[in-house]
C-alpha cells in the first residue's frame, strides 16, 4: 500500500507540475540556469523595500517577491526602510522621499499616469533599483517589466526607463454569453461562473488580473456583443460587482456590453427609441445604478443595427442618435462609450466594404466626446488579411479604437499555430496618407495624428477555461502579444515573439531562433493555404470552418463566398476598383491610386480589389492560377517546415507542451492540405487549367469536400 500511495503522490505532483507550465502563461519565472547570470543578479537584488500601502501595492511586492524567489532561489527580505545596499525600492511618487525624487530628476516629466521608471540611483553612495510611477498601477506595470528583463536574461546594470502606454483604453472584448458558451471561442467555456458569483471567486479570476496587468491590459468586457439585456439586472450586476473588485487592484475596469432594447426587455417600456425622454432617463438611472455598485465602472460597448441586433436605426434615428444618449447616461461618472462600427445591411449588396464607411464617416465630429468609434482592422470581417479599414484617418474629429481579433475565428480555430502580431503589426504600418505620407493607422490610434486624448485598442479574446487558457499553447502567444501592441502599437512582432518565448519556454539561443522564425512565418503560411493573393470570406458557412468557396445558397449575397471571389471562366477576384464597387476611393487619393491600378495593386492585395484574369501575369512571371496553385502549395509546405523545426525542440520543452504543440501542428498540416485540395479543385473549374508543376494532386473529388458537414464545430 506505501509503495502505491508513493506511485500515486509522485503521479499527482509530476501532473501537476505539468500542468502549472501551462496555466501559468509566461508568468513562467522558471529558474535562472546560466549560473554567471543568477550570481550577478543575486547580488544586486539583496532586498525590497516597498513604501506602498494600497491593494496594488501589496501585490506588486509579493509579485517581485515571488518572481526573484523562483527565478533565483533566493528569497529577499521585504523591509520599511532602506539599509545597506542593492535594494529594490518600490513606491509611487508621492510616496518617495525628496531624497529619491531627486535621484529619480526629471524622469517623472516623460511618464503619464499609467507610466513607470526603472532606475539605477545611487543613495548615499549606496546603489539601489528604483521603480517607481506617478501612481501604484505604474509601479505594478514596472514590476512586471522589471522581472520580464530577468525572464529574457537582460542586464539589469545601468537601468535608466521610462516608459507609458501610448493608448488610453486597453482592453480584452470577451464575446462570452451568460450560460458560459463563448462566440467564436475555441479554448473551452467562459472564464466567468455566473452561478456560483459574487460569493465563489475562482482562483482564475485573479491570474486572469495578473496575466493582464503583466502586459498593461487595462480593461475587460465581460460580455457578448451580440448582447443579453439580463446583464443590467441587479442578479447579474451583484455578479459583475464582484469581478470588478478582483480587477481594480491590478488596473483593469470592467466594461460591460449594453443590447440597445434593454429598456423594453427589463425595463418595462414600450420603446428603445433614444429621442424618447424615458428611455434616455432610464439610461441615466441605470448607469447610476451600476456607478453606485462599481464606482470606477468603464462604461458600455454597443453592437447596433448589425447583424440583427436592435439599434437606433430601429426608431428612424441614427448612431450619433444613439450613441450620444448613452454618452450622456455615463457621462457624470466618468464612463466611455464604445460603439461598435461593423455594420452591414442586406438592403446594399452592392460591397460590404464600403458599408461602414459610407454609414459612419459622414459622422465625423457628430459624437459626444466620451464616445469612440470601434472600428475592425479591415472592413470585412477579420480575414487572414485584409487591407487596413478606410476609416482609419477618415474621421480625424472623432476617437477611433483598434478593433483586432485575438480569437482565430477565420484562421483555423485552435488547432492552428498563427502568430497574429505579425498581422497586427501589418495593419498598424500601414500608411493611410490621410495627412500625408507617414500618416500610419497606429498613429490615428494613438491619437498623435490628431491629438485626440480618447483612444484604444481592443482584441476580441481568445480565452476559456481550458487548462491552457487559449485552446493552443502558441495562441497564449497572441494575448501577450495583443497587450504589448495595445501598450505600444510601435513595437515590432518579432521583439515581441522573442520576449514571449523566453519568458514561457527557454531563453536557449538555439530553441529560440528557429522557432521565432517559425512564429514569424506562420501568419503568412496561413495565408497562402486559406487566402492567398487577397482572395477572403471563403470559409465554409456559418461556423467558418475550413474551405467553402463554393457555398451561394444562403439569403443574403454577402453571406456566401461567391459573393467575395467571383470566380468565373474569365478570371477570379472582387473589383472594387473605379471600375468596378469604386470602394478604392474610400481611401486617401495617394493610397487609391495605388490600389486602383491593376499594376501597382499590391500582390498580396490583388483579387481584394481586381477581378484578374488567370492569364495575367504576374511579378514573379507566373500566369495567375499557377501563382495561386503555387501559393497554395507553398502554405501546405510551411507547415511541414513548422513540423520540422518543432520536432528538433524536444530537449529545451517539457514534455506535455512539445507533444501538445506536436499534434496540433498536425492537424494543421492535414487541414491546409484539405484547404489546398479543395479550393484548387473548385477553381480549377473555372480557369480550365491543370495544376502546374510542383503542386501535389488532390486525393480526394471535389464533390467529397463539398460533402463535409461540421454541426458541432466549436464557438458557433
Amino acid at each position: 500500500m506505501n509503495s502505491l500511495r508513493l506511485i500515486f503522490l509522485v503521479f499527482i505532483t509530476t501532473f501537476s507540475v505539468k500542468a502549472q507550465k501551462d496555466y501559468k502563461l509566461w508568468l513562467q519565472f522558471d529558474k535562472i540556469t546560466d549560473t554567471r547570470l543568477a550570481s550577478e543578479y543575486r547580488s544586486r537584488l539583496q532586498g525590497i523595500v516597498s513604501f506602498g500601502n494600497s491593494e496594488t501595492s501589496k501585490i506588486a511586492t509579493k509579485e517581485i517577491e515571488t518572481g526573484i524567489f523562483n527565478m533565483l532561489e533566493n528569497k529577499p527580505d521585504v523591509l520599511s526602510e532602506i539599509k545597506g545596499e542593492n535594494k529594490i525600492i518600490l513606491g509611487s511618487k508621492s510616496s518617495l522621499s525628496s531624497e529619491i525624487q531627486k535621484a529619480v530628476g526629471s524622469d517623472f516629466d516623460k511618464i503619464n499616469d499609467e507610466g513607470f521608471i526603472i532606475k539605477s540611483i545611487s543613495l548615499n553612495n549606496k546603489k539601489h533599483i528604483l521603480i517607481t510611477g506617478k501612481n501604484d498601477i505604474g509601479v505594478l506595470y514596472g514590476v512586471y517589466n522589471f522581472l520580464r528583463l530577468i525572464q529574457t536574461n537582460k542586464s539589469i546594470q545601468n537601468l535608466n526607463i521610462a516608459d507609458s502606454p501610448k493608448t488610453n483604453i486597453r482592453i480584452l472584448n470577451h464575446w462570452d454569453n451568460l450560460d458560459r458558451t463563448v462566440e467564436r471561442g475555441y479554448a473551452g467555456f467562459s472564464l466567468w461562473n455566473w452561478q456560483k458569483l459574487p460569493d465563489f471567486i475562482d482562483q482564475r479570476y485573479i491570474d486572469y488580473a495578473r496575466a493582464n496587468a503583466s502586459v498593461g491590459i487595462n480593461g475587460t468586457v465581460l460580455t457578448n456583443v451580440n448582447a443579453n439585456a439580463l446583464i443590467l439586472t441587479p442578479q447579474y450586476l451583484e455578479k459583475v460587482e464582484a469581478l470588478a473588485n478582483v480587477f481594480r487592484s491590478y488596473g483593469i475596469k470592467v466594461y460591460l456590453t449594453a443590447r440597445f432594447s434593454a429598456p423594453i426587455e427589463i425595463g418595462g417600456l414600450k420603446t428603445a427609441d433614444p429621442k424618447d425622454a424615458d428611455v434616455a432617463n432610464w439610461w441615466k438611472n441605470k448607469a447610476a445604478e451600476i456607478y453606485k455598485r462599481i464606482p470606477d465602472f468603464g462604461g458600455f460597448l454597443v453592437k447596433a443595427n448589425s447583424e440583427g441586433q436592435p439599434g437606433p436605426q430601429n426608431y428612424g434615428r441614427d448612431h450619433v442618435d444613439g450613441a450620444n444618449m448613452l454618452a450622456d447616461a455615463v457621462a457624470p461618472f466618468r464612463g466611455v462609450i464604445m460603439w461598435r462600427a461593423f455594420v452591414y445591411s442586406e438592403h446594399d449588396a452592392n460591397d460590404r466594404a464600403k458599408q461602414a464607411y459610407a454609414e459612419f464617416q459622414p459622422y465625423d465630429g457628430k459624437f459626444r466626446e466620451n464616445v469612440i468609434v470601434q472600428v475592425k482592422n479591415g472592413a470585412i470581417d477579420f480575414q487572414p488579411r485584409e487591407p487596413f479599414h478606410p476609416l482609419f484617418g477618415a474621421m480625424p474629429k472623432t476617437p477611433l479604437m483598434m478593433e483586432f481579433q485575438i480569437t482565430q475565428e477565420y484562421l483555423g480555430f485552435s488547432t492552428h499555430l498563427v502568430y497574429l502580431p505579425k498581422l497586427y503589426q501589418e495593419v498598424l504600418e500601414s500608411d493611410t496618407y490621410q495627412k500625408g505620407k507617414g500618416t500610419t493607422v497606429a498613429k490615428v490610434i494613438d491619437g498623435s495624428l490628431t491629438k485626440t486624448k480618447l483612444t484604444g485598442i481592443a482584441g476580441v479574446s481568445n480565452i476559456g477555461n481550458d487548462l491552457n487558457w487559449t485552446g493552443h499553447p502558441f495562441a497564449q502567444a497572441n494575448w501577450y502579444g495583443f497587450g504589448r501592441l495595445a501598450w505600444n502599437p510601435n513595437l515590432d512582432s518579432e521583439t515581441i515573439a522573442d520576449e514571449w518565448l523566453r519568458c514561457t519556454f527557454s531563453n536557449q539561443e538555439n530553441f529560440i531562433k528557429p522557432v521565432k522564425e517559425m512564429m514569424i512565418q506562420s501568419r503568412e503560411a496561413v495565408v497562402n493555404y486559406m487566402t492567398p493573393y487577397g482572395l477572403h470570406h471563403i470559409m465554409d458557412t456559418g461556423h467558418h470552418y475550413g474551405p467553402g468557396p463554393w457555398i451561394s445558397n444562403l439569403p443574403r449575397p454577402e453571406w456566401n463566398p461567391v459573393y467575395y471571389h467571383k470566380a468565373d471562366k474569365n478570371g477570379i477576384g472582387f473589383d472594387r476598383s473605379k471600375k468596378g464597387t469604386n470602394a478604392t476611393a474610400q481611401y486617401a487619393p495617394e493610397v487609391e491610386k495605388i490600389l486602383d491600378n491593376l499594376e501597382t495593386c499590391p500582390e498580396k492585395d490583388l483579387l481584394w480589389f481586381h477581378h484578374v484574369s488567370w492569364d495575367y501575369k504576374l511579378k514573379n512571371g507566373q500566369r495567375l492560377w499557377n501563382g495561386i496553385a503555387l501559393k497554395y502549395q507553398e502554405g501546405v509546405n510551411q507547415i511541414k517546415n513548422m513540423q520540422n523545426i518543432w520536432n528538433k525542440t524536444e530537449k529545451y520543452v517539457d514534455a506535455e507542451r512539445f507533444k501538445e504543440v506536436q499534434m496540433l501542428l498536425e492537424i494543421q498540416y492535414k487541414e491546409a492540405k484539405w484547404w489546398r485540395d479543395a479550393c484548387l479543385l473548385y477553381f480549377q473549374q473555372f480557369s480550365g487549367k491543370e495544376l502546374p508543376k510542383g503542386v501535389e494532386k488532390p486525393t480526394e473529388t471535389l464533390e467529397y469536400f463539398q460533402s463535409l458537414k461540421f454541426p458541432f464545430a466549436p464557438g458557433n
